[in-house]
């Protein structure tokens, strides 16, 4: 042990570390791992998004200072266990939820506020896009953004210098580059697989559509570089250093690799970056990623096209709602138990009573919900209404009343899912789960396996979440040799000794998701005459 913590702490001292920031939709992360991809240090900051002026968003104060906290908490998290002030790192690299808008002027102005991923008020942009180009261009995409304000002939249109992701807008803020990880950029605007570029026909296409503005700029200007992994992207400016630590301890110089998004680091953190892997990533909202062998045979509004973070295509089942309405209920729980004069400790509330789901009816007994805290293209409800609805004859029970909630939280999920697994016959040989609700064991990895009809593992680093995979990232870009694909390094480096648990479908859980799904679906008329009737106060 003590080997190690020396060794740790010249590493810290030399600079032979690797450091992933990600930006989550709850939480900032900053992880600092060693070059046997070891986590040294961590730190985080908690946020929560804001719907300002009909728009999610978060502001810069928020951004900034949760970038500098969770760097501080890291760093002091060093000074406390090796002794030691971080000077350098050997590689940074930062993260965040993809797509969204932030658009500046030529003077560095955000020219309106962060509009992120969750807004859906794009559905009339995002489906003259998709009908232009003959490729689905979801409602969260940040082109479908910037058409829509065109569209609207919002003021700000004109001054656009350029847009940009919340990643690439730190990455900027840090090095002075415009500059995006490929799979970032692939929710930016449409990538070409063989230019390993923004799609060149599609771009002359939105041009043609908005020639008559006459605006100041040419879309190709304005979109940052596409750079993909393993690239160097920048380096750490003077004033970066500044912004990133506030004791100004950290020296300028250091090499950063392409920003990502929260998707890109989940298949690094999972292991899925191969053709016919994929992941699913389980908090507010829900997505999966399946590594693609060849096309689709034609445009789904509900499958979105991205890539890997080294360019790879990739299918995307994106939900906006997964685990909110569980928690919701789970904090009921514990005011409940809090009334009674009981201590509650919500890691053990979880685990007691998601595993009731195990002993549910395998379909949820009849009852029925839906966690809509916002919109959900998938079943085309541009907002939502938090719903519980059952009949008289369900089976209304703690077992059943959890299992629903699980089932429902992926019920969208699902529905997208199917199109890959019974309409494409996608090839799915492995789905590596990752996010907080698997921590409580067996039951979302068990859920989650009758929702895809798919083997699901959980792999021992599942846990450390996109932060570390985007440290990853850094790594590699540092460390890789000269020949090693993205794929090789995983798996001859980071992945060679990792615990794996994975878990088959159960016939009954799988019968019983697709009796849910159908009642799911039909349901969804009831949350349409929510969503109508019941006005936001």
């Amino acid at each position: 042990m003590k080997t190690n913590q020396t060794n740790t702490k010249q590493a810290i001292v030399e600079g032979l570390t690797s450091l992933g920031i990600e930006f989550g939709s709850t939480r900032i992360k900053a992880v600092l791992i060693d070059h046997n991809f070891e986590t040294i240090a961590s730190g985080s900051y908690e946020w929560e998004n804001l719907l300002e002026d009909g728009f999610w968003t978060y502001n810069l104060v928020d951004i900034i200072n949760g970038l500098q906290t969770a760097y501080s908490e890291m760093k002091q998290e060093v000074e406390r266990n090796y002794g030691v002030t971080i000077r350098t790192v050997g590689s940074i690299g930062f993260s965040a939820m993809m797509h969204g808008y932030m658009a500046f002027d030529n003077t560095g102005e955000l020219l309106v506020p962060f509009r992120t991923w969750r807004n859906t008020t794009t559905s009339v942009a995002a489906k003259k896009l998709t009908d232009a180009f003959q490729f689905n261009i979801p409602e969260r995409w940040s082109i479908a953004h910037l058409y829509q304000a065109i569209l609207n002939d919002e003021q700000h249109i004109p001054r656009i210098e350029h847009i940009t992701t919340l990643a690439g807008y730190i990455h900027w803020l840090l090095t002075g580059e415009k500059a995006l990880g490929i799979g970032d950029a692939s929710g930016m605007f449409p990538i070409n697989e063989a230019s390993q570029d923004y799609n060149q026909a599609m771009i002359e296409q939105f041009e043609a559509l908005i020639a008559a503005k006459e605006y100041p700029w040419k879309l190709k200007d304005i979109l940052p570089k596409v750079a993909t992994a393993g690239e160097q992207a920048g380096v750490l400016t003077e004033v970066g250093a500044k912004i990133l630590d506030r004791s100004r301890n950290l020296q300028p110089g250091i090499p950063l690799c392409p920003p990502e998004g929260d998707a890109g680091t989940g298949m690094v953190a999972t292991n899925s970056v191969r053709k016919r892997t994929g992941n699913v990533s389980v908090g507010t909202s829900v997505f999966a990623m399946i590594v693609l062998e060849k096309e689709l045979s034609k445009v789904y509004p509900e499958i979105d096209l991205v890539t890997t973070p080294d360019g790879s295509p990739v299918a995307m089942v994106h939900a906006n709602n997964c685990t909110s309405d569980l928690n919701a209920w789970m904090r009921l729980f514990r005011e409940s138990l809090e009334a009674m004069g009981q201590k509650v400790d919500m890691n053990k509330l979880f685990e007691a009573l998601l595993s009731t789901a195990l002993e549910a009816d395998p379909d949820g007994g009849g009852l029925l919900s839906y966690g809509y805290y916002s919109g959900e293209n998938i079943t085309g409800l541009e907002s939502g209404r938090p719903l519980f609805v059952r009949s008289p004859e369900s089976t209304f029970n703690l077992a059943n009343f959890m299992r629903t909630h699980l089932f429902s939280a992926f019920g969208a999920l699902k529905i997208g899912m199917d199109i890959l697994t019974k309409q494409e016959d996608v090839a799915i040989d492995s789905i590596l789960g990752h996010g907080g609700l698997f921590k409580t064991p067996v039951v979302g990895q068990k859920i989650v396996a009758a929702a895809m009809n798919t083997p699901v593992s959980i792999m021992a680093t599942a846990g450390e979440g996109g932060a570390w995979g985007m440290a990853i990232l850094a790594s590699y870009m540092r460390n890789k040799d000269e020949n090693d694909s993205l794929e090789d390094f995983l798996d001859k480096q980071v992945f060679k000794e990792v615990d794996k648990q994975e878990m088959y479908p159960d016939r009954f859980d799988v019968e019983g998701f697709e009796a849910f799904i159908a009642r799911y679906k039909k349901g969804l008329a009831i949350e349409k005459v929510a969503v109508e009737n019941m006005i936001h106060e």
